[in-house]
């Protein structure tokens, strides 16, 4: 693969809804092109594109990949993202570095979710789109329909570049608006001219309105003479479409078939002449990476996008983001797994860097000389938890290397170790996301684990004032263990421990206070009720006695623990459970399905707020309630919902539920003795 200019360089984000056909179309350009001699089919696990094990046995797109295309002198450099929403990190780092946004949609299903979600965001980006309506030739297939209803979902100017002869298995071919022309194909994605249909006439008439309409509104000197009645010349005409989709006041809008390769070359051709070059800055090298693999065979793989500068191989870069230096290697061009060796990768242009020590997913690789951070890569935020535990004391040992590498890949996955709970909580965007995340342990490091329930952090506390008496006394030969504390407990509303002393006349040396205070701390953390730490106490010694011979600070720790032991049972003690503060952005016909299930999950609906994309619910809801709130809320909006939630506060459990959980734990307890 040669090194292009930056003026002959195309990012193309390939993306949409899963099995709307994105990888079969990358197959389909690179069989056109001459890269492979046959297509390969997802259904086989035989596509470019789709090559790591869990895409294949998933038949579907789980990483994104580079694929670069090249066709009329013109690299189109296609990033291939996955469809299904538990993967949505991989497309918002495509979407990072992409200049365009090409949407994959089926004609037989039309506008679906991930298409909503991600054209929201490519939105707010302002990014240039794309609309390529695949799978003509299926049945129920319908053009217009679809035309029809991304122009009543999505605020956009859809422009049709051609539309179909025929739909369903009558299709055949495509009239193209832009040129005049008519094609039909045959198996080898070769297109044949052909006279246009006189019944399509009009429909090519209504179009080709619209597409110069379109390009005139690209450059003000050609709205001027499309207004004054003039007419655009063909090269104005392409010169303005250019300008309006680099801008994204237009979004094209073409058709075909991927599997059947009708009308892919002429896509391909499309890509190639009308989307927009990279915008590169003069200055010192400047990348970013955008996504990081570990290869079994070709080891850390970084992927970059370079924003400014060339790219050079056995270099020294400074990482601006980990603010650390870093000796460039080899540098590669892939396509999909397969790999060749450049020198350099100009302005604009995608890479893979290899076997860099401290790089990983929106880092900045900038000239040592000129340190500067470039923006980095919006992940979302990962809601669904489990915990995990090694099967094996060798399983172990490995899980902490292991998953650390599977981190340095995935930015949207999260793993912390719970010191209350003592569990290993795996956190990522979905239940495929995380069950893949453990294949991968498994598969690629040889680390088995079981998946459990996440425990909650309960707490303990009390509710009523009691004085108690703790006293520890032992005598069996030699020297004698004596400590002898009087104490108030009381509730203590803002805080979670408080000591004080009200000791008169030296009923309890003084030196003994710390030793109390410290006894009473190591009793609350395994808490007399069952065993979770105690918060909202206060805690007084006004009392007790010594022995000059026998007293020491480890009689009055345990005194003191014991007289915790004896004050609870007395004081009403009570569970609490954390409530999350939570968030929920939804299209407004789903807020009463929301809120509906908030009561059934023993949430407090605090208010709604209306935005431009529907209805954002807050709550508070108990955390024991939202461990698997990710499933359900796709369950309820087909997923078109989001979330996002942090901790609020303790409040007490209600007691019918309470004495499950203490019964629960004293159970759990007896069998870990």
């Amino acid at each position: 693969m040669k090194n292009y200019d930056t003026e002959q360089l195309r990012n193309i984000a390939f993306v949409g809804h899963g099995g709307a056909g994105k990888t079969s179309l990358v197959e389909a350009m690179l069989f056109n092109t001459g890269v492979i001699n046959r297509l390969g089919r997802v259904e086989d696990g035989t596509t470019v594109a789709d090559y790591h094990p869990e895409e294949i046995q998933r038949q579907s797109t789980v990483h994104t990949s580079l694929v670069p295309v090249e066709i009329n002198n013109i690299k189109l450099n296609i990033l291939d993202t996955p469809g299904f929403s538990d993967f949505i990190g991989e497309v918002r780092g495509a979407l990072r570095v992409a200049d365009t946004a090409l949407f994959v949609l089926s004609a037989v299903d039309g506008v679906q979710v991930q298409h909503e979600i991600i054209w929201k965001f490519t939105q707010k980006i302002n990014l240039p789109k794309v609309a390529f309506i695949n799978k003509m030739d299926r049945e129920n297939a319908s053009f217009s329909k679809l035309l029809d209803e991304l122009n009543g979902k999505f605020k956009a100017n859809f422009v049709p570049i051609n539309f179909p002869i025929g739909e369903g298995l009558d299709f055949k071919g495509i009239v193209d608006v832009l040129n005049q022309k008519a094609y039909e194909f045959g198996g080898d994605g070769k297109p044949r001219e052909v006279d246009i249909p006189g019944d399509l006439q009009d429909q090519l008439e209504e179009y080709r309105e619209k597409l110069v309409e379109a390009a005139a509104e690209g450059d003000d000197d050609l709205t001027m003479k499309y207004l004054e009645g003039e007419e655009l010349t063909p090269g104005e005409i392409l010169t303005g479409l250019q300008k309006s989709i680099a801008i994204a006041k237009a979004v094209p809008v073409l058709c075909g078939s991927a599997t059947k390769n009708m009308a892919i070359t002429n896509l391909s051709e499309f890509l190639a002449g009308y989307l927009p070059a990279p915008q590169c800055e003069d200055g010192p090298m400047a990348a970013l990476v955008f996504k990081t693999l570990a290869d079994p065979y070709v080891g850390r793989m970084n992927f970059i996008r370079v924003f400014r500068g060339t790219f050079k191989a056995d270099a020294q870069v400074y990482n601006a983001t980990k603010e650390k230096n870093e000796k460039i290697g080899q540098v590669l061009f892939v396509r999909g797994k397969h790999t060749e060796q450049t020198s350099q990768a100009s302005c604009g242009d995608m890479a893979v860097v290899v076997k860099l020590t401290d790089t990983g997913s929106g880092d900045t690789l900038c000239d040592k000389d000129k340190k500067e951070q470039l923006e980095g890569i919006d992940f979302p935020v990962p809601n669904y938890t489990v915990a995990i535990v090694p099967k094996s004391k060798n399983d172990e040992d490995k899980l902490g290397d292991a998953v650390n590498k599977l981190l340095d890949e995935d930015p949207s996955l999260k793993v912390e170790k719970n010191t209350e709970t003592k569990q290993t909580l795996l956190t990522g965007m979905g239940e495929a996301h995380v069950n893949i995340t453990i294949n991968n342990l498994k598969r690629r490091y040889g680390v088995d684990v079981e998946v459990e329930e996440p425990k909650v952090p309960y707490r303990e506390t009390i509710r009523a004032k009691v004085e108690v008496e703790g006293k520890h006394k032992k005598q069996s030969g030699g020297r004698g263990q004596y400590g002898h504390v009087w104490i108030r407990f009381e509730p203590l509303p803002e805080g979670d421990f408080e000591f004080n002393e009200e000791v008169f006349g030296g009923a309890v040396p003084r030196n003994y206070f710390p030793a109390v205070e410290k006894g009473l701390r190591e009793a609350m953390a395994e808490g007399a009720l069952a065993g979770f730490p105690t918060v909202g106490l206060k805690a007084t010694l006004y009392d007790g006695s010594y022995h000059s011979v026998d007293s020491s600070e480890m009689a009055f720790k345990i005194a003191a623990s014991l007289a915790f032991k004896k004050a609870v049972p007395q004081a009403k003690p009570a569970l609490l459970e954390p409530v999350m503060y939570v968030e929920v952005s939804v299209p407004d016909e789903f807020m009463g399905d929301i809120i509906g299930d908030f009561n059934t999950k023993r949430g407090r609906v605090l208010g709604t707020d209306q935005t431009d994309d529907g209805t954002v619910i807050k709550a508070h809801v108990p955390l024991a309630e939202m461990f698997k709130y990710a499933n359900d809320l796709k369950s309820m909006t087909q997923g078109r919902g989001q979330f996002k939630m942090e901790f609020y506060s303790y409040e007490e459990v209600p007691a019918n539920l309470a004495d499950k959980i203490i019964e629960k734990a004293k159970a759990e307890a007896e069998t870990e003795k």
